[in-house]
C-alpha cells in the first residue's frame, strides 16, 4: 500500500521561505511522478510543481515559477518543496500526491494523481 506522509509547513512572513517534504513508501516502481497541490478556501486545487521520480524532470504552475522549488532524492523517497519569497496569495493548505501511472498527459492535472498526503498549513503574512 503506497503511503505519503508530509511535514514541514508553518507561518512565515511575506518574503520568507518555508521547505516542505513527501515521504513516499509502500511502492512499487521508480518511474512515477510526485507533485504538490495547493487549496485555500473556496477555490480549486491547483497545481503548483512537479518532477519525474525517474529523470528528474520539473514543471511548475506559472504563479509559482521562479520562486518554488521542487525536488527528490536518488531513490525517490523524498520529495522537497522549498519555498522562496513567500507572498500572502501563496497561503493554502498544501498537498503532495503520486501518480501510478509512469506517463503523464498533463503534470499539474490533479486527476493523474492517485496517492495523496495528509495536507499541511501554509501561511505567508503581509
Amino acid at each position: 500500500q503506497v503511503r505519503l506522509v508530509q511535514s514541514g509547513g508553518g507561518s512565515v512572513q511575506a518574503g520568507g521561505s518555508l521547505r516542505l517534504s513527501c515521504v513516499s513508501s509502500g511502492y512499487t516502481t521508480s518511474n512515477q511522478y510526485v507533485a504538490w497541490f495547493r487549496q485555500s478556501p473556496g477555490k480549486e486545487r491547483e497545481g503548483v510543481a512537479s518532477i519525474s521520480i525517474g529523470g528528474g524532470v520539473t514543471w511548475y504552475g506559472d504563479s509559482v515559477k521562479g520562486r518554488f522549488t521542487i525536488s527528490r532524492d536518488n531513490r525517490g523517497d523524498t520529495v522537497w518543496l522549498q519555498m522562496d519569497s513567500l507572498k500572502p496569495e501563496d497561503t493554502a493548505m498544501y498537498y503532495c500526491a503520486r501518480s501510478r501511472d509512469e506517463w503523464l498527459r498533463d503534470k499539474l492535472d490533479q486527476y493523474e494523481y492517485v496517492y495523496w498526503g495528509q495536507g499541511t498549513q501554509v501561511t505567508a503574512t503581509s
